[in-house]
């Protein structure tokens, strides 16, 4: 055994799962080397999830990176020669028309993101896997590459470590729990164990189920909870004697019943000779913090796995009894059944990434067998090239604001989370029940009055229409808002919205705004930070008082933020930036300035200063009523992008002359204690409470507007995304080089554009009103677009616009694609649809000269 060692470049704090032996590998595979694993069990591990792990891989999901991350991962144990591609069905059972249409949905997002899955009848079904009876199901989702890691991942991870450590790049060292993190200075400088301090350059908790533990060492938390997972075994099953499989049959997910099987194989195989049925709960799932975890030596299984009590299960199982009968006829094996701890999380996503507060410190948390190796792969090119292959926004731990990650926050949303892993299918805009209602401005309550129809960004509530407002709007614009007939289309969407909107550009309304993540930066160095971030000019000779639409990039041109810079002196800044984005623009400017050595103070002002939009044709004409100094509003003295402090009847604001919904208007900033009297003085002029929905989805597709973290990926460059400046800046800044490289090319492999649907009635008569990413195809061959890079094409925003009266989409298409006027088709709901191709690049729809907001 290696001597222990005192430093290190790198540690890795849980080196017996799945995830910790694939950064070791992916790490090493970087030409990383000086790595030092520690577990506080045996490595491979015997307390961890790996170690019950039921070992199975479906490519399924609604998400790109989650698609990315498990197909590598199939690709890898394959490579390995640990994989099984036995295929998998998920089912939908006759009378459960939702989860068939889920599977259709399941589809289309297979097609938008690269894997293979396709619809087939019950009796496709059934010749494949025959313990199903036929009758009991309407149809099914077949994927070819599910399939089961061989014989276990828990021996896959014990391999991937011998094969790192015969590198002479890793040693590991197991029952070397970590005691404690050294941290100076706000950077990892080492870990303790009982063995000894190790000195580290970085360190990368991948502690499973205990990482809020390791977290909890740097003085943070993480949205993340262990949950139970009943498992059950019943056998012997006999089917593959003799043939040395480890699975026979292909898996199954029987998710309306939130369960799933498997058979074990041939009884001479590692857990053969038997059938695997889980269930996860959906009515009252046991959460179980990391604190509360018994020690190996007092569990009877181990750590992760508990009793099972049959009353959580008995409902479901029998359902499963009548949908595979061969479930009753074998025996239970009591003894060898268990509730086994897996981890959820506080927004279905994963905990990747360095953390907000500690530099050097990572995290790999909340990471299934059939992510890990990707995950690994993810960790190591972002801790190497500081950016990684897929946009990583949905996994970044630095997502999370503070509020996310108290204890009451993580319990409820893991709470809630948990039971929704398998059903009911999660809609593209469902919202939390729990963890509601933490962050408000002090006009909520009237807003609530009005009867707003509230949904949560960041925590902050914000309505997407007002009750007050169907009526009137309703009655007056019913032949431009169509009702939405399909129950999906129309679930947590109000009609309503579409009024105010409409209302909005005949006269004014106003919009909460007060979810904005603001951040004033000053400093000595402030001026050179802003510059340097930023793509647009926002210092120089900027003027005080001047706004500026601008965007980070990230090391390869990518797009990683897009927000609005005011500069407000010589030395001081107010980004402002959207809610889901802030805290992750706020520590990339912070990290930007420590690793520049800059002295820079970057103060948080979000929960200071809310934010009211004022906009329509009588924007201006309204706001002069209140304005103490009706003067300062005319075109004059308040130019378009200018922001001006003035005040409303004595109520000081900020005025900011911009508009993302393409009408005359400012963004009013104030601080929070005047919200309230200046909403009221706003509603007793006339002016209508317009939902957010306006704002974030209609009216932005109608002005071709990009969203960051939807049409803005870092996938893709600013040329592509139609956002390429006519000049590039005399400044450096980050990303400046290779954007200029992209600039010079002749064409880009892809551009976004503008796409309107020319038909949305359905096989059935009814209009559909499309949401999430639909796949773009070609209309003669049904082929999804792909571009040179091999990037697809879908949907990355689509919104009715009751102003152009169609559904408006954003989508990147290949080169070759982009003409305005060329047909394509979309997937929705397994029904193609027709669209056009209505602009190639930034043009809008509504008002396309942008004389509205500059009146």
């Amino acid at each position: 055994m290696s001597s222990f060692p005192n430093s290190a470049k790198v540690v890795i704090i849980g080196q017996g799962g799945i995830v910790g032996a694939s950064v070791a590998h992916h790490l090493i595979e970087r030409g990383w080397d000086n790595i030092v694993g520690l577990d506080k069990s045996a490595i491979p591990t015997d307390i961890g999830s790996t170690s019950h792990a039921s070992d199975f891989c479906f490519l399924t999901a609604h998400d790109q990176m989650t698609i990315y991350t498990t197909r590598y991962s199939v690709d890898f144990y394959e490579r390995l020669g640990r994989y099984s591609r036995i295929g998998g069905f998920e089912v939908a059972r006759v009378g459960d028309d939702e989860r068939m249409e889920e599977l259709k949905r399941k589809v289309a997002s297979g097609k938008a993101f690269g894997n293979n899955v396709s619809l087939v009848s019950p009796r496709e079904v059934k010749e494949k896997f025959p313990l199903i009876e036929e009758d009991m199901i309407q149809g099914a989702l077949w994927d070819p590459d599910a399939g089961l890691v061989i014989p276990r991942s828990q021996t896959v991870t014990g391999e991937m470590v011998q094969a790192a450590e015969k590198t002479g790049k890793l040693q590991a060292f197991a029952n070397t729990p970590a005691t404690g993190l050294d941290i100076r200075n706000g950077r990892i400088r080492g870990v303790e164990t009982h063995r000894g301090y190790i000195a580290a350059d970085h360190v990368v908790v991948c502690a499973g189920l205990w990482g809020r533990l390791i977290a909890d060492m740097a003085g943070e938390d993480l949205p993340i909870m262990p949950v139970e997972h009943p498992l059950l075994w019943f056998g012997p099953y006999d089917q593959f004697a003799g043939t040395g499989k480890e699975i026979g049959y292909p898996l199954l997910r029987d998710q309306g019943n939130s369960a799933y099987m498997r058979d074990t194989g041939d009884p001479s195989t590692t857990e053969g000779g038997q059938i695997e049925w889980g269930y996860y709960e959906e009515k009252n799932p046991r959460m179980v913090h990391p604190r509360d975890i018994l020690e190996k030596a007092q569990a009877r299984l181990s750590p992760s796995q508990n009793d099972l009590e049959m009353e959580q299960v008995i409902e479901p199982l029998e359902r499963a009894m009548e949908l595979t009968p061969i479930l009753g006829e074998l025996g239970f094996d009591e003894k060898h059944s268990f509730n086994g701890l897996l981890q959820v999380t506080a927004d279905g996503g994963p905990s990747i990434g360095e953390s907000p507060e500690v530099r050097g410190l990572w995290y790999g948390e909340s990471v299934w067998i059939k992510d890990g190796p990707g995950t690994g792969k993810v960790i190591a090119d972002w801790m190497t090239d500081g950016r990684t292959e897929i946009d990583h926004h949905g996994i970044d731990v630095t997502r999370y604001y503070p509020i996310q990650k108290t204890n009451a926050y993580i319990h409820d949303r893991c709470y809630e989370t948990a039971f929704k892993i398998y059903n009911p299918a999660v809609h593209n805009r469902e919202p939390y029940s729990m963890g509601r209602n933490l962050r408000m401005p002090p006009f909520n309550l009237r807003e609530r009055e009005l009867g707003g129809y509230f949904m949560e960004a960041a925590g902050w509530e914000r309505a997407h229409g007002y009750a007050a407002n169907e009526e009137r709007l309703l009655e007056k614009w019913a032949d431009h808002v169509p009702k939405r007939e399909a129950e999906w289309d129309a679930r947590h969407f109000w009609r309503v919205s579409n009024a105010e909107h409409l209302e909005m550009s005949e006269n004014v309304g106003m919009v909460n705004l007060s979810h904005f993540a603001l951040y004033d930066v000053s400093g000595a160095d402030a001026e050179a930070l802003m510059e340097y971030c930023s793509v647009s000019k926002v210092g120089g000779t900027t003027p005080i008082g001047k706004g500026v639409y601008t965007n980070f990039l990230d090391s390869a041109g990518g797009v990683r933020s897009d927000l609005t810079i005011v500069r407000l002196a010589e030395d001081r800044f107010r980004v402002i930036d959207g809610g889901d984005a802030g805290n992750r623009d706020r520590v990339w400017m912070q990290r930007m300035a420590e690793d520049k050595g800059w002295t820079v103070h970057i103060e948080e002002r979000t929960d200071h200063m809310g934010c009211i939009g004022v906009w329509g044709p009588n924007a201006r004409a309204t706001l002069q009523k209140l304005a103490d100094d009706p003067e300062v509003l005319t075109p004059e003295n308040f130019p378009f992008a200018a922001s001006r402090d003035f005040t409303l009847r004595g109520v000081p604001v900020s005025g900011f002359r911009i508009s993302y919904v393409g009408e005359q208007g400012w963004e009013l900033h104030f601080p929070l204690s005047y919200g309230l009297p200046l909403w009221d003085m706003l509603y007793e002029l006339g002016v209508t409470p317009v939902g957010i929905e306006t704002y974030a989805n209609s009216r932005r597709l109608e002005k071709s507007l990009r969203l960051q973290n939807a049409d803005l990926l870092t996938e893709y460059n600013l040329v592509e995304a139609g956002l390429a400046r006519p000049k590039v800046k005399d400044a450096d800044f980050f990303g400046k080089e290779v954007y200029l490289e992209q600039r010079a090319r002749d064409r880009q492999p892809a551009y976004l554009c503008t796409l309107t649907m020319e038909g949305n009635t359905d096989s059935n008569g009814v209009a559909r009103f499309p949401m999430g990413a639909c796949p773009i195809m070609d209309p003669n061959t049904g082929e999804v677009l792909v571009d040179e890079l091999g990037r697809r094409s879908y949907t990355t925003s689509i919104a009715y616009g009751p102003s152009v009266g169609k559904n408006i989409a954003l989508a990147y298409l290949p080169h070759d694609w982009c003409e305005e006027g060329r047909d394509l088709t979309m997937e929705y709901f397994h029904e193609t649809y027709p669209m056009k191709v209505a602009a190639v690049g930034y043009k809008p729809l509504y008002d396309p000269e942008n004389a509205r907001p500059k009146s």
